[in-house]
């Protein structure tokens, strides 16, 4: 079998077509990363971070290629795809300075005894990842998980095959055969790495669906996961709130970068009522200068159109459903004159205004560029309505009291909640992000997202049986 995947911002052309791995060839595969992981894994920290940092410089000089490859098979628009390619090589090199400090093997030899940790790797790590944001979101695992001594395989999203299989070819010339690997399919490859033995590891990011297909799978097997499966990030406008033009395109980007496909993009907006009318029309403004719909090649563009035929469908139901309770869709943003939009999954930015937290693009989680704008009247009833639903991803509290929005943030279910800015513009190398409640467990950037890699495992000689020692055979409880 083979994937076909069009350009999505020009649906009658033909990005590539790649072969799907069988599950006989994924066995191969992840047989072959288990013999490499072996060799790698008695590498010191020192030498696997040497490889890795030569690796990010060997992909630097195709990140422009790579660029475009993306933009053409997502429809992000062509910046947006450099800067995720160039963020990759960044996260390559943190996780390469910090791999010396964080795996070194302490051990404390004191009156109390002997005692070391030092961290295992898992041995081969299965990723399966999306194709919202494909590098980065393949590079988050790729990066962490060789620094820690593992090899890895890599099964992308068959709507964003290609700039994955080119970033990560170039990742695997430079370092020993059979360590980065990448299959190619759906469900049926996913499962077949999943579920193969020799996986010891998994790592996945995506939908709610996705994510507990593989977490049942991967359960089954007793292997441990890291998931990441999305959000309903709420954006918090306290009555203090003072945003000035930066501030509202900084907001405007915040909800609409990528179509709105982003994880942590603002899904929805809550505005205190005394300030509402005032912050509509500050965001309408803001994206009249900031956020431009066509073609992601062409300059200028700050958004392309959605990934899928079923994308569309599924945001144009919800805009149908929210319209006819009465809400209004307000169509915001320019578009480029030079796209003809209709060979393509492009859908207007709009804001809905005057819908209720039940209706489906309030309650769900939207993924696309149509952002509810909601009045509060409380801080205490807008927690509890940020707070409801089973997603918690990421938040953000905007007011100039940094301290106030501090406090308020720190009663929202969320994993990562940012000030005064969200998504993007928020994020930090050295910060843990993942969710809570459904949004799933474990961590990626920080150290966190490195020590997610590997195995706390400690030898341990008690003071009282070592030679000299006054301990005897009775059991007792253990001293600190």
């Amino acid at each position: 079998m083979r994937i076909e995947r069009e350009n999505p911002a020009r649906i009658d052309e033909l990005v590539g077509v790649i072969e799907t791995t069988t599950p006989d060839r994924v066995g191969q595969q992840v047989n072959a990363a288990a013999e490499a992981q072996a060799l790698w894994a008695t590498r010191s920290v020192a030498e696997r971070t040497t490889a890795v940092r030569t690796a990010a410089a060997a992909v630097e000089p195709y990140l422009d290629d790579i660029a475009e490859l993306v933009a053409r098979e997502t429809g992000k628009v062509l910046g947006d795809a450099r800067g995720e390619a160039g963020f990759a090589v960044a996260v390559m090199r943190f996780y390469a300075d910090r791999g010396a400090e964080l795996l070194a093997q302490p051990t404390s030899d004191d009156a109390r005894g002997r005692l070391s940790v030092r961290h295992r790797p898992f041995g081969v790590v299965g990723a399966v990842t999306p194709w919202n944001a494909p590098i980065i979101l393949s590079l988050l695992k790729v990066a962490p998980a060789l620094v820690a001594g593992n090899a890895i395989v890599v099964k992308p999203s068959p709507l964003a095959p290609f700039g994955v299989q080119t970033f990560l070819g170039k990742v695997a010339d430079s370092l020993p055969a059979g360590l980065v690997q990448v299959v190619q399919g759906d469900v049926e490859t996913a499962s077949a790495l999943v579920q193969h033995p020799a996986v010891a590891r998994v790592a996945f990011t995506g939908g709610d669906a996705a994510g507990r297909a593989i977490a049942s799978m991967a359960g089954r097997a007793l292997t441990p996961s890291v998931l990441e499966l999305g959000g309903n990030d709420a954006a918090i406008l306290l009555d203090d709130v003072v945003l000035t033009d930066a501030d509202a395109e900084r907001l405007v980007m915040a909800a609409f970068a990528t179509s709105g496909q982003v994880c942590m993009a603002i899904k929805r907006l809550y505005v205190h009522r005394s300030r509402f009318d005032e912050v509509v029309a500050q965001i309408r403004a803001a994206a009249d200068r900031v956020l431009r719909m066509g073609d992601p090649l062409h300059p200028g563009n700050s958004m392309g159109p959605v990934v899928s035929a079923a994308s569309r469908q599924r945001l144009d139901h919800l805009a149908d459903q929210v319209r006819a309770g009465g809400a209004e869709v307000l169509p915001i943003g320019t578009l480029d004159d030079t796209t003809e939009l209709t060979r393509g999954y492009f859908v207007r930015p709009s804001l809905v205004l005057g819908a209720d937290d039940a209706d489906g693009i309030v309650a769900e989680e939207q993924f696309g560029p149509i952002l509810p704008v909601l009045a509060f009247d409380t801080v205490d009833e807008v927690v509890g309505r940020a707070n409801a639903g089973d997603l918690g991803l990421g938040a953000s509290v905007w007011s100039p009291d940094e301290e106030r929005a501090f406090d308020v943030a720190a009663r929202l279910d969320a994993g990562f909640t940012f000030i005064n800015t969200h998504n993007r513009t928020g994020m930090a190398l050295r910060a843990p992000f993942g969710g809570v409640k459904r949004s799933g467990w474990g961590r990626e950037y920080g150290d966190e997202g490195l020590l997610e890699y590997v195995q706390p495992c400690v030898i341990h000689a008690p003071a009282a049986f070592r030679e000299g020692g006054a301990g005897s055979g009775a059991a007792s409880y253990p001293g600190t």
